[in-house]
């Protein structure tokens, strides 16, 4: 009989309110994520989803941006910071859902093609911020037609590592943008924890046990 696969261990990166965190939550509760979430981290002390962790008996921690710059921290610091913190929960996979900060070498060194994130736009269209509000704008300006969500694995330019899910939404130039970025929403629910379990399984099975003993 082949052995029973470990369940994978996610840390999961958060700035706001963490309803994609939540989805994962739910995801591995019902048993479609086989995974744990085993850290929640955000480098805002207000995150909502933080106390969603908190919920759920998730570690729960900051790493304090604006506090460590007031001090004269650099963004290289904040980064070490924060992988000193994710590699002592020893996480398979690093997720990031709607954490707004560009991860640096200093983090991503860390954990190499183990780091994942959720951005609402296809791939190449949109980096960074307010990609939703963009590309509601652009379909009524000039016409575009549809717009996305995909999961990808992280690089250091803004929301350009190879995706490993991509959804499709269309755009209609008569929707408002709360209703366009509810239907997002929905799709980044279901998206991300399908994408996440994915690429768990993809893992080699000695990498698994690697981690289990380190």
């Amino acid at each position: 009989m082949t052995p029973t696969r470990p369940l994978g261990r996610l840390a999961v990166l958060v700035s706001g309110n963490g309803s994609n965190l939540q989805a994962l939550l739910d995801a591995a509760d019902a048993g479609t994520l086989p995974a744990r979430v085993v850290l929640v981290a955000s480098d805002r002390p207000d995150a909502y989803g933080l106390q969603r962790a908190r919920d759920s008996g998730v570690p729960a921690h900051v790493v304090d941006w604006q506090r460590l710059r007031r001090h004269g921290g650099e963004r290289e610091g904040f980064d070490r910071r924060l992988a000193d913190l994710v590699a002592r929960h020893n996480p398979d996979l690093v997720v990031l859902a709607g954490f707004m900060r560009v991860l640096t070498p200093a983090f991503l060194r860390h954990f190499e093609g183990r780091v994942l994130n959720l951005h609402p736009a296809l791939p190449g269209a949109f980096p960074g911020v307010r990609a939703i509000e963009r590309a509601h704008e652009a379909c009524r300006a000039s016409g575009l037609r549809e717009t996305g969500v995909m999961v990808h694995r992280v690089v250091p330019e803004v929301d350009a590592g190879p995706p490993v899910a991509v959804e499709s939404i269309p755009l209609d130039p008569s929707e408002s943008l709360e209703a366009l970025t509810t239907r997002v929403h929905a799709v980044e629910h279901r998206i991300l924890p399908a994408a996440v379990a994915e690429v768990l399984a993809a893992l080699p099975d000695d990498e698994f046990a690697c981690r289990r003993a380190s």
